[in-house]
């Protein structure tokens, strides 16, 4: 866990391409290169990376029919099929039987995330989810998804969600349901910004004041940090899909 710096050497920058990335999109009020868009990337580069050799083992498999036996050992693909079928339980758990609907939406937040929340714990990387940009896109694709996802189940009926059980209460329910809406992407963004970045933020400062033993503990801290804050996502991104779409399921 690298501690902020001019003297932080991080391996985006290390690449061509990301490194004039950083530069083009520089923080106007301090002049900070843009790192959590660097980094950003190079997490989606090595998912999809890890992605494809996992895909490639399964149909190497697959053409030998030899699908059915689970590789020996610790592999790419053994970790990836468990990582997929631990979320599609999660969602089964939570939504039912509409959750493979959704799987690649709440999949891909959830690999993104947690990638870049781990990301954080390896020295020359930059948490993508430490930055409110990251964490405020990434609360605007569930917004905007689950409202999309509500008028495609109801149509314009799905406007009603903002009136209330009763029509002679819309006058007061339709502003309260607004301002709770758009407060969802805030309360998704914040939370997952600040937990993360003070993870990193004290990480750097034990590291720094003491840098033998107790590093691990806040290293130990910041792993558990990271799936739990990458689940508490999950879970409110479902339930605000679940919500969008429930009268369709009676």
């Amino acid at each position: 866990m690298a501690a902020e710096g001019s003297h932080d050497i991080y391996w985006s920058s290390l690449i061509p391409g990301l490194k004039q990335l950083e530069q083009r999109f520089l923080n106007p009020s301090n002049g900070e290169p843009a790192l959590h868009v660097s980094n950003a990337i190079l997490v989606v580069l090595i998912i999809l990376t890890l992605a494809f050799i996992a895909r490639s083992k399964i149909k190497d498999r697959i053409e030998r029919d030899e699908d059915l036996i689970p590789e020996a050992g610790l592999t790419i693909r053994n970790v990836m099929e468990l990582m997929v079928s631990g979320i599609l339980k999660i969602m089964e758990d939570s939504m039912g039987h509409v959750a493979p609907r959704f799987l690649y939406l709440v999949g891909s937040l959830a690999f993104f995330i947690l990638f870049s929340n781990l990301s954080g714990l390896v020295p020359g990387f930059a948490p993508p989810t430490d930055n409110l940009n990251t964490t405020l896109a990434c609360a605007l694709v569930v917004f905007v998804a689950y409202n999309l996802y509500g008028f495609k189940e109801h149509g314009l009926a799905y406007l009603k969600h903002f009136m209330g059980p009763f029509w002679w209460l819309a006058w007061l329910m339709i502003p309260i349901e607004i301002i709770s809406h758009l407060a969802r992407p805030m309360s998704l963004s914040l939370r997952l910004f600040g937990n993360i970045m003070g993870d990193h933020k004290v990480g750097a400062i034990f590291f720094m004041l003491v840098p033998l033993a107790v590093p691990v503990f806040t290293l130990v801290l910041g792993l558990f940090v990271s799936f739990v804050q990458t689940f508490v996502f999950m879970l409110l991104t479902m339930v605000y899909l679940s919500g969008a779409i429930e009268h369709a399921e009676h």
